[in-house]
């Protein structure tokens, strides 16, 4: 089975790709595509997976990755090693032959470009990223290295979708102490709990920061076992581990 790359209309011209869990090497839970080195995996076939990867969406780049950590911070593509990686939730590179890199397993994957500046970007969104705003913060990364917000295009793609969020009452309260309209975005779910529309909040943010064109995939990683990895279904079931997909972006050299 080859690996299966998504591609997002707002991102057409752009080596880019969201990746899920076809076409890899991987066996036992985490079956696949799983690229993730805090998996517990067999580190060889972690590598071939990312090898993969790679070769799916750039051939021949340079894959970037940081040790994610859910917070807002933005860091430019390096050369560093892949065990010294800084902690940080998104990547801005102008360079090509780079590609960036963001693992996820229901958390939302931002792929940025505005390619008449040259320049993109990939952020990695749960929550407490969204929330302490690592979108905003990605877009002005971005415009400090040359882009304009509203020549930037946006993709979001697989991530938990709002009927599998269910989330409790300090959640919510957390998002509506910041702003109360933020209410939109959580709606009644089973027994009063509510459920978070993570997705929506995110394509939100992106166009407060106001960024031209966001394109969401609706691509919900907990309903569906046989494309995504999923940690909050991995939870539900017991499963001792849980694989990470991996997406894309970077320039052509």
């Amino acid at each position: 089975m080859s690996v299966e790359a998504t591609r997002a209309a707002a991102l057409h011209g752009i080596p880019h790709g969201f990746l899920g869990r076809r076409g890899g090497v991987s066996q036992g839970e985490v079956a696949g595509l799983n690229v993730g080195w805090g998996s517990g995996d067999d580190r060889t076939a972690i590598a071939e997976n990312r090898r993969r990867a790679v070769d799916a969406v750039l051939p021949g780049a340079r894959l970037v990755t940081v040790h994610q950590v859910h917070s807002p911070e933005v860091v430019l593509a390096g050369d560093w090693p892949e065990d010294d990686r800084p902690h940080a939730d998104a990547l801005v590179t102008d360079r090509p032959g780079v590609l960036l890199g963001i693992l996820t397993a229901d958390c939302a994957p931002i792929l940025l470009a505005d390619p008449k500046a040259g320049v993109v970007g990939a952020a990695h969104a749960g929550w407490r990223g969204a929330l302490a705003g690592v979108a905003q913060a990605t877009v002005g990364v971005m415009e400090r290295m040359g882009a304009r917000a509203d020549r930037i295009a946006a993709a979001i793609g697989p991530c938990i979708g709002a009927r599998s969020y269910e989330v409790d009452g300090a959640f919510k309260d957390r998002f509506l102490a910041g702003d109360p309209s933020n209410a939109r975005f959580f709606s009644d779910g089973a027994e009063g709990r509510p459920t978070f529309d993570l997705e929506a909040y995110v394509a939100a943010m992106l166009a407060a920061a106001g960024v031209g064109k966001v394109e969401v995939l609706g691509l919900d990683t907990y309903a569906s076992p046989e494309l995504f990895y999923s940690y909050r279904r991995a939870t539900h079931l017991g499963e001792a581990a849980y694989g990470r997909q991996i997406s894309l972006i970077g320039l052509a050299g």
